[in-house]
């Protein structure tokens, strides 16, 4: 059996189990999820899709003007006609609800509320409704505020797959969430959960991966690398990780755990504040080089506030460095 992530345009992530020899669309529909679709018989093409990783085997009963040999290179797939041989991941392009889907809802209990320092707040849940949620390390899910019908987009720090989650949090000056959660949340109390969502997500590591966090834009990143310390990963991975203030570090231990269980990981912090006794003075583009780059032939993952996605963006235009792929998220705090 196999999980296949369905990714569909407005951000919503559903997995669904593939048996052995058995179609994606009739896997979907099984578990009451409408791919589109028309003939299933390989001939209309409404079922084509993009399958972003994984492997499969498509056959050939399918008709060229349904999926030409052009499109099967780029990776684009009838879902009728896949059936995949290992995990994989689909890029829908329609949004969930008109495959009459949508978010998860889940249910969990606090375990553990910890201010990391002034600005974070480390957050994990014991899940009550689900054994585990599958998400693509990296993913966010939204969160609501107990007591209001307000809601909050967080990204996961734990790997996948796990009946306990964490979540680093911007502790915000009156914020909802952060209100509560500094001064009226308890263990055991319970909150309601729902996605996963995103587009941001680790894909297949093919070359070497630069990681730019700022501040508790670190969450989904230690997603990301603690799923790599599982599965394990040949090439080298850097993680540029910047802060206001020496006191905004948060999760140095645990990136040094994940430097020894990681072949090929390295991490430098970098700290704004010219007053810092951190070794590393500056903002993140301070950092960059294009030896870090590996002269463009890198993957990079960016996740920070607004300023520091743009300042990124405009340091790779000046420096003409084209990376093979750039991820990024941006985040503002929400009060």
């Amino acid at each position: 059996m196999y999980n296949v992530a369905l990714n569909f345009e407005d951000g919503v992530t559903r997995f669904i189990q593939c048996n052995d020899n058995e179609k994606v669309l009739d896997a979907a529909y099984r578990q009451k999820i409408n791919l589109p679709m028309d003939c299933s018989d390989g001939v209309c093409g409404t079922c084509k899709c993009h399958c972003e990783s994984g492997e499969f085997d498509l056959g050939d009963e399918y008709i060229d003007e349904a999926l030409s040999d052009q499109e099967r290179a780029k990776g684009m797939v009838l879902t009728c006609q896949m059936v995949p041989t290992s995990d994989c991941v689909i890029q829908i392009p329609m949004a969930s609800t008109l495959c009459k889907t949508g978010d998860q809802q889940f249910t969990a209990s606090i375990g553990r509320v910890a201010s990391l320092s002034d600005s974070a707040i480390e957050l994990e849940l014991n899940l009550t409704s689900h054994p585990g949620i599958t998400f693509l390390p990296g993913q966010y899910i939204n969160i609501q505020v107990p007591g209001s019908d307000a809601w909050r987009a967080y990204s996961f720090s734990s790997k996948p797959g796990s009946a306990q989650l964490s979540f680093l949090l911007r502790n915000v000056p009156d914020g909802r969430m952060s209100t509560w959660l500094t001064q009226s949340a308890r263990e055991g109390d319970v909150m309601q959960l729902a996605g996963p969502l995103g587009s941001f997500y680790l894909r297949p590591v093919q070359r070497p991966v630069v990681m730019l966090a700022g501040g508790t834009g670190l969450a989904p990143f230690l997603s990301m690398l603690e799923q790599l310390a599982v599965t394990g990963c040949d090439k080298p991975i850097t993680l540029l990780y910047g802060v206001n203030r020496d006191e905004d570090r948060v999760k140095l231990e645990q990136l040094e755990g994940l430097a020894a269980r990681l072949p090929g990981f390295s991490y430098r912090v970098c700290v704004a504040d010219p007053g810092t006794t951190n070794p590393y003075q500056g903002y993140v583009t301070d950092h960059m080089s294009r030896d870090t780059l590996h002269d463009g032939e890198v993957d990079i993952y960016l996740c920070g506030p607004p300023p520091m996605v743009d300042a990124v963006m405009s340091w790779l235009e000046v420096a003409r460095i084209e990376p093979a792929h750039f991820y990024y998220e941006k985040f503002a705090p929400q009060r």
